[in-house]
C-alpha cells in the first residue's frame, strides 16, 4: 500500500508540476526579457509611457472586448457563481484594503487606490491568459473575461478617480506658490474647496469612463447580454492587436522593474500576502463550505490566486505615485506566485 500511494504520488506530481510550470513560465519570462532588454539599454524607463499607452488605449481594450464575446452568453450566464465570487473577493478586498488605508492609516486616497488595487486585482488580462487558457482550455476564457470585467468596471474607475483626486490636489497646491503670495481668506475657502472638490470629481470620473480601458469592455458586456454575436471577421481583426496586451504589458513591467531597486517593506509584503494567499484562501474556504467542486473552484480559486496585475504599474508610472513599491510589489507577487498558485492547484486538485 505504501509503494503503490507514493507511485501514484510521484505520477501525479510530475504531469502537476509540468502544468504549473508551462502555465506560469511564459509570463515569468517576458518579464524577464523585458528587464533584460532595460539592462542592456535597449529600452529605458522613459520608453514605458509609449508602450503603456498603446496597451491601455488600444491593445488591452480590445482583448478584453473579444474576450468577453469568446465567453458567450451562455457560458457567462452558467458561470454566475464563479463571477459572483470574484466579485465578492476582488470588490471586498478592494474596498476593506481602501478602507484601512485611508481611515485606519490616514494615507492619500490615491497612494490607498492604489494599494487596495495590488491586493485584490489579479493580473487576469495578462498573466491569466497563458495560465487560465493552459490549465483549462476554452472555458478558461470565462474568468479571464469575468476578471476583467471586474476591474474595468468597479476597480479601475474607483482607482482613476481617487489617483486623479490627488493629482488634481497636488496641482491646487502648487498653483499658489507659482504665483502672487496673495492668498484666499480663510472663511472663504472651505465654501469654495466645496463645490470645487464636487466638481472635481464629477471630471475625474467623467474622464476615467471615456477611457477605452473602461467603456469598451463594458460594452461588450451589455451586447453579450443582449444576445448578439460578434462577427468573425471583426473578431479576428481586433484580435490582431490585442493578442499584443498581455506580452507587451508584462515586458514592460520588466523594464520599470529593472528601472527601480526591488525593496522588501512590510506594506509591499502585506499586499503581496493579501493577493497571493488570504484572498485565494478565502475565496477557497468559501467556496467549499458551500458546496462547491470542480471545475467553478478551480477556476475561481487559481483566478484570485493569480498575481497583482501589472497595470498596478501603469497607474503609478502614470499618475507618479509609489512606483518603486509598486514595482516591487508586482515582481515578488509573480515570482511568489510560482509557489503559490502550485499550492492552491494542488489544494483543489
Amino acid at each position: 500500500m505504501a509503494a503503490t500511494a507514493a507511485e501514484i504520488a510521484n505520477q501525479c506530481r510530475g504531469p502537476m508540476l509540468g502544468q504549473i510550470l508551462s502555465a506560469l513560465l511564459p509570463a515569468i519570462i517576458t518579464i524577464m526579457l523585458g528587464y533584460f532588454a532595460a539592462w542592456h539599454h535597449d529600452f529605458s524607463k522613459s520608453e514605458v509611457p509609449t508602450l503603456n499607452r498603446m496597451v491601455m488605449t488600444y491593445a488591452l481594450p480590445l482583448a478584453l472586448f473579444v474576450g468577453v464575446f469568446s465567453a458567450g452568453r451562455e457560458d457567462l450566464l452558467a458561470a454566475t457563481p464563479l463571477i459572483l465570487f470574484l466579485l465578492l473577493a476582488m470588490v471586498g478586498t478592494y474596498g476593506a484594503v481602501l478602507a484601512i488605508a485611508m481611515f485606519g492609516f490616514h494615507h492619500p486616497p490615491g497612494l490607498s487606490a492604489l494599494r487596495a488595487l495590488m491586493a485584490s486585482a489579479p493580473s487576469t488580462a495578462f498573466v491569466g491568459v497563458p495560465v487560465l487558457g493552459y490549465l483549462y482550455g476554452p472555458t478558461g476564457n470565462i474568468p479571464i473575461a469575468a476578471g476583467g470585467i471586474i476591474i474595468v468596471i468597479f476597480l479601475l474607475p474607483a482607482t482613476l478617480v481617487l489617483l486623479g483626486l490627488d493629482a488634481a490636489r497636488s496641482n491646487a497646491t502648487t498653483e499658489p506658490a507659482a504665483g502672487s503670495p496673495a492668498k484666499v481668506p480663510q472663511q472663504a475657502a472651505p465654501q469654495q474647496a466645496a463645490p470645487r472638490q464636487e466638481a472635481g470629481i464629477a471630471r475625474t470620473l467623467l474622464g476615467s469612463l471615456k477611457q477605452p480601458i473602461v467603456w469598451l469592455p463594458g460594452a461588450g458586456f451589455v451586447l453579450v447580454l443582449l444576445g448578439l454575436d460578434l462577427p468573425e471577421v471583426v473578431d479576428h481583426s481586433m484580435s490582431l492587436l490585442g493578442h499584443a496586451s498581455s506580452g507587451v504589458a508584462l515586458f514592460a513591467s520588466g523594464i520599470i522593474l529593472a528601472s527601480y531597486k526591488v525593496t522588501v517593506t512590510w506594506p509591499v509584503a502585506i499586499l503581496v500576502f493579501i493577493k497571493n494567499v488570504l484572498q485565494p484562501a478565502v475565496v477557497c474556504l468559501g467556496m467549499l463550505a458551500l458546496g462547491y467542486g470542480q471545475p467553478l473552484l478551480g477556476q475561481t480559486v487559481v483566478t484570485t490566486a493569480l498575481p497583482a496585475v501589472a497595470l498596478v504599474v501603469m497607474l503609478a508610472v502614470q499618475y507618479r505615485t509609489a512606483i518603486p513599491e509598486a514595482a516591487s510589489a508586482l515582481l515578488i507577487s509573480t515570482f511568489g506566485s510560482l509557489l503559490t498558485i502550485s499550492l492552491f492547484i494542488w489544494l483543489v486538485t
